[in-house]
């Protein structure tokens, strides 16, 4: 099994997760506050919406083994 496709999967639900949810001590993380104040509260939580689901994805193809791990 493949564990750095479970860790992307993981952190991409996570960042899903505080976007849709709007969590409050999510974009008041001091890296969340720099997109915050670039692209606003709402255009923050789209970017880590699809920063999320592009890591999710990525972990996908880690466990079906399409991009393969380098030893």
């Amino acid at each position: 099994m493949n564990w750095f496709g479970l860790f992307f999967i993981a952190a991409g639900l996570f960042s899903v997760a505080g976007a849709v949810c709007n969590w409050e001590w999510f974009m008041n993380y001091r890296k969340a506050r720099f997109f915050v104040s670039i692209f606003g509260r709402t255009g923050a939580r789209i970017w880590y919406a699809l920063f999320g689901t592009g890591l999710a994805v990525l972990g996908v193809l880690f466990l079906l083994g399409i991009i393969a791990e380098r030893r």
